[in-house]
């Protein structure tokens, strides 16, 4: 119990019952507030795969710039942070790479993009496969493509 003294001597304070009430209303308010967070989480990855697909095309447009060609499909996106060894081997290759940080970015669930050149939809086809990593899929599963991004 939370005291307060007066100037009569008396002794002031929160009953039980007033702090139950004030734990109870700060749990109605948390089901109405949390699930607007939650569901924000899958939002921010599809997000972060669209900004993805922007720096790696970004990147890939580089790459064709200084070398003519975009890599293969065997080269894959590592032709940007590392020179390709199998041909067509790049004549101009950058010193520091193509890709800030020396790095390919792995998909917002920890799986490597699909890099396809030439692609079936454009110059090449980007590919996140979803939380699953399986092609196909609804809401988190889905397959997320450089083509359909905004």
């Amino acid at each position: 119990m939370i005291r307060k003294h007066t100037s009569s001597g008396s002794v002031e304070g929160f009953t039980l019952i007033e702090i139950m009430v004030v734990v109870v209303i700060l749990g109605i308010l948390a089901l109405y507030v949390a699930p607007k967070f939650i569901g924000r989480t899958e939002e921010a990855k599809v997000t972060r795969v669209r900004l993805d697909f922007q720096a790696l095309e970004t990147a890939l447009k580089l790459y064709r710039l200084d070398n003519g060609v975009y890599p293969t499909t065997d080269q894959g996106l590592t032709a940007l942070v590392q020179p390709p060894d199998i041909e067509p081997i790049p004549k101009r290759w950058r010193s520091d790479g193509y890709m800030d940080k020396g790095r390919i970015p792995q998909d917002p669930w920890g799986n490597p993009y699909i890099y396809i050149s030439p692609g079936a939809q454009g110059d090449f086809d980007i590919i996140s496969l979803g939380a699953d990593g399986l092609e196909g899929g609804e809401a988190e599963n889905q397959d997320l493509t450089n083509w359909d991004a905004p």
